[in-house]
């Protein structure tokens, strides 16, 4: 087995999609209950560096948060697969 090339579509099921939008909200609450409670400006700075370092420095919090609601906004609006005949 081997991995699908960045040019290649991938097909997923339906219940596949659920799977990964439901884990992706769960990350988003997750991410944002974080920032609500980071009452202090060392709690603020651990998770800006802990999501730095997550992302390769490539995202702020609010960053990611952005991009896993886009993630789960493509997942609700992808067109359906078509058939190859």
């Amino acid at each position: 087995m081997s991995l699908r090339s960045p040019h290649e579509d991938a097909l997923l099921t339906g219940a596949d999609i659920t799977m990964v939008r439901q884990v992706l909200v769960d990350c988003s609450r997750l991410l944002a209950a974080a920032q609500e409670s980071a009452a202090s400006p060392q709690l603020e700075m651990l998770l800006r560096e802990a999501t730095w370092a997550a992302t390769d420095g490539r995202r702020c919090p609010s960053g990611l948060v952005y991009y896993i609601n886009l993630a789960i906004g493509h997942l609700d609006f992808a067109p359906p697969a078509r058939s190859r005949r």
